[in-house]
């Protein structure tokens, strides 16, 4: 996962400023609260994580394509 440095914060910062950690998911999509120097969350928004989630039926339709597509290598992995 790649993350933009300018949507990282402190903890520190994001405990006593959160609408400015909200501003930012606003602005940019995402933010990162770091602990100790080391990304911790990750806040999104939730429009976002809603739109990147696959149906059941579309996650069905890709996995039989792929088991197509790759019948052989099935087989012999099943052997």
């Amino acid at each position: 996962m790649r993350i933009d440095t300018n949507t990282m914060i402190p903890m520190t910062e994001a405990n006593r400023n959160f609408s400015k950690v909200a501003r930012m998911v606003d602005e940019k999509g995402a933010a990162v609260i770091m602990k100790n120097n080391r990304p911790r969350y990750l806040i999104l928004n939730f429009d976002t994580v809603e739109d990147g989630t696959a149906g059941d039926e579309e996650v069905e339709t890709i996995s039989k394509k792929l088991m197509q597509q790759n019948r052989t290598a099935y087989e012999v992995l099943a052997k």
